[in-house]
This record gives structure tokens, C-alpha cells and sequence, in this order.
């Protein structure tokens, strides 16, 4: 086979620009907004954390989807023979991802709703239903490779606001770098940590990678592609997020806290002026619209896995659960809390929930007679125990266990 350029390789980004944009959504624009205007640069180290536990995490869903041809759904319903162990973990991933979604789908439709409230000018509400709506409808009739194209055009969008934005801004190259790499947590910071990591670390969209590589990939000369596919990925993201915070640090006074969505528009003054406001809402309904349609197919893809009723996007049953969870998402939508305080929770719910997921892959990603050479090696055992007991000592840490 012909070796591909690297542009080449570049121009074909696809299951990997489907994570970003899931990734780069209201929730990761309003916690980088947040933490850099609460904590300026310092807790930059929580996100570079996060790309490099994702990288890892996000291959070996990669390697699960493309040799095996089993979503994490699927293997994590067959990776146990006793009926009560599989029961157990069935109903815990389940659970999870039913809950990590809903409260992820809420903040998506709030974010992206916002958006377009604040071009109008009318009720978040309103536009958070006809939201739900218009990506109901782009599921239902769109294919694959429609779906792909969507999601990649809007992260191009993103990146370029905040991008230029964080260079025009000139941050403090120093006070960059400490905050990237000692890792400090100020009183009241820990929510924010983990609702980085949360943003980041996104529990479903491991489920979502395993499922969608299949599209694209099968057999191991699928691998190296499918790595750089992620990784390159990521790494955008990685860029994205620092940048937000950045941006949100010069922007905004330390200790700010943001309220409204529109307040975020502001960190963009620097680079687009009286059009910060135009471009950011555009932006965040972007971010919003690609995470509302990737949060209703993981969470379609992991139960329907989990069930093992098939991952057919034309089956009636997997249209009933990412129907649900796109109606349950308009549907609290309209609850009293600001949408700020609704896209952290999410975020931070996300967060709690991960260790259990990181957990469920270890053992996934050990079971030789499924994966064969493919197996975890036992150096990447090792980092994926050490991403479990940060990711879990962090949650236990925000409920003051300790």
C-alpha cells in the first residue's frame, strides 16, 4: 500500500474530527471560559492531562472498534460470562452513559440555543427546541459521511475564533508554561479541574470512536491511520482549549465568574471587535449543534451495544434512544438554573462518571481471546491504572472524602 502524505492524511481527519467536535462543545467553551477567567493559566495542566489521557484512551477504543469490529458497548456486554457480573456491568454502563448523557445533552442544547439567542435576542428556550428538532431531523435522514462533513467544517469554524484570538492577545508565555506544567489546585478550584477533565474525557465518546472507526477502517492496515486520525484530532483539540483559556485570561479580571453565555462573546474583543459577538454566538451554536448530534449517537451506540440489540443507524431501536435523548435534553433545558451553572454540572457529572468507564476498559482491552496480539501492552496497563486513580482521587476529592 502506498504510503499517504501527510496533508493526504490531513484532508481524510474523520471518526477523529467526529470526537473533536463532540469534545469542542458548550461545555469545554464555557469550563476553559470559566477556569481561565477564575484561575487565569493555572489550570492549564488539567487539560494538558486530559489530551494526553484521551490520546491514550481514544487509541485503544480505536483498536477495539477496528479489530474486533465491536463497539466498547458490545465488548463491555461479552466481556463477562457470569450472567450476574454481566447484568452488573450492563446496567452500570447503562446508567451511566443514560445519565452522563442527559446531563451532557442538556448543556449541548443550552449552549448551542444560546447561541442563537443571543443573535435574536429571544427566549433560550425556544430556540433549544428548535434546535433538538433540527439535528433529530439531520439524523434521521443523513448518512454517515454527511454527518462526518458537518462536524468537521464546524470544529474549523471554532478553532479559527479562538486560535487567533489567544495570539492576538499576547498571553505571558511563562505564566503559560507553569500553569501547564505544575500541577496546582487554588481553594475553590476543584470543580472546575474536574469539570476540565470532564469536558475532555468525554465517557461517551468512547463508545462513540469504537463505533464509528468501522466506517472508515477494517483490519489492522486500518491502524496507523486510524492512530494519527485520533491523535492529529486531539491535539487540535488540546490547541482549542489552552487557547480558550487564554484568551478568557486576558480577557476577563482574576476571580471572575461568567453568568451568561454572552458574557463569554467578550474574551473575543481582541481579535474581531464589534463582531466578537456575532462570531461567538455562531460559534457556540456550532459547538452545541456537533455535540447535541454526537451525544445522542454514543449514547444510542453504548446501549444499543449494551443491550445487544445492533448498531444499525436505520433500526428503530436505535433511533427510539437517541430520539429520547435528544428530547430529554430540550426537555431540561428549560429549568431554572443559568445555563452556565447546567453546562459546568454537566461537565463535572462527566467527570465522576469517567473512572468507572476507564475501569471497564482496562478489563476490555486485557481480554486476549477477543483482541489476540492486540491486547494492551503492560507499559500502557500501567498509564491507564495511573489515568484511572487521578481520575478517581479527583472525584473522591470533590466530595471532600479526603
Amino acid at each position: 500500500m502506498k504510503k499517504k502524505s501527510l496533508f493526504v492524511k490531513i484532508k481524510e481527519i474523520g471518526p477523529g474530527a467526529i470526537v473533536a467536535a463532540a469534545i469542542i462543545g458548550p461545555g469545554t467553551i464555557t469550563a476553559a471560559s470559566q477556569a481561565g477567567a477564575g484561575f487565569g493559566t493555572t489550570l492549564i495542566w488539567a487539560l494538558l492531562f486530559s489530551i494526553i489521557a484521551t490520546m491514550f484512551l481514544q487509541d485503544m477504543s480505536t483498536r477495539l472498534g477496528i479489530i474486533t469490529r465491536k463497539d466498547l458497548g458490545s465488548a463491555l456486554r461479552e466481556q463477562f460470562e457470569n450472567p450476574i457480573l454481566k447484568f452488573l456491568a450492563v446496567t452500570i454502563i447503562v446508567a451511566a452513559i443514560g445519565i452522563g448523557n442527559a446531563a451532557y445533552e442538556t448543556s449541548n442544547i443550552i449552549g448551542g440555543a444560546s447561541g442563537l439567542a443571543i443573535l435574536t435576542g429571544t427566549p433560550i428556550t425556544l430556540w433549544a427546541f428548535i434546535l433538538g428538532l433540527f439535528i433529530a431531523i439531520l439524523l434521521w435522514f443523513g448518512n454517515y459521511k454527511v454527518i462526518e462533513k458537518f462536524f468537521v467544517v464546524m470544529v474549523l469554524i471554532i478553532s479559527a475564533c479562538f486560535i487567533l484570538t489567544a495570539i492576538v492577545v499576547k498571553p505571558d508565555l511563562g505564566e503559560l508554561f507553569s500553569g501547564a506544567l505544575i500541577p496546582t489546585i487554588p481553594d475553590g478550584s476543584i470543580m472546575f479541574v474536574i469539570s476540565l477533565i470532564g469536558t475532555t474525557i468525554v465517557p461517551y465518546t468512547l463508545l462513540l470512536q469504537s463505533a464509528t472507526v468501522q466506517e472508515r477502517w477494517d483490519g489492522e492496515e486500518g491502524m496507523s491511520e486510524g492512530r494519527f486520525d485520533i491523535i492529529f484530532s486531539l491535539a487540535v483539540v488540546g490547541v482549542i482549549s489552552v487557547a480558550i483559556v487564554v484568551s478568557a485570561a486576558v480577557a476577563f479580571p482574576l476571580g471572575t465568574m461568567i453568568e451568561d453565555p454572552s458574557e463569554m462573546a467578550y474574551q473575543l474583543q481582541p481579535l474581531l471587535g464589534s463582531w466578537a459577538k456575532y462570531v461567538f454566538a455562531i460559534g457556540i451554536f456550532g459547538a452545541g449543534a456537533t455535540s447535541v448530534m454526537s451525544a445522542a449517537l454514543a449514547g444510542a451506540y453504548a446501549i444499543s451495544g449494551s443491550l445487544g440489540w445492533g448498531t444499525d443507524l436505520k433500526s428503530n431501536k436505535f433511533r427510539a434512544i437517541w430520539i429520547i435523548i435528544i428530547f430529554i435534553g430540550v426537555a431540561f433545558s428549560g429549568v431554572g438554573s443559568t445555563p452556565t451553572e447546567i453546562i459546568i454540572f454537566a461537565q463535572y457529572a462527566n467527570g465522576l462518571i469517567l473512572p468507572i468507564i476507564v475501569l471497564f476498559m482496562i478489563f476490555v482491552m486485557n481480554n486476549r481471546k477477543r483482541l489476540g496480539d492486540h491486547v494492551n501492552k503492560p507499559w500502557l496497563n500501567v498509564v491507564v491504572w495511573i489515568i484511572f486513580f487521578i481520575t478517581l482521587i479527583l472525584a473522591l476529592q470533590s466530595f471532600e472524602v479526603f
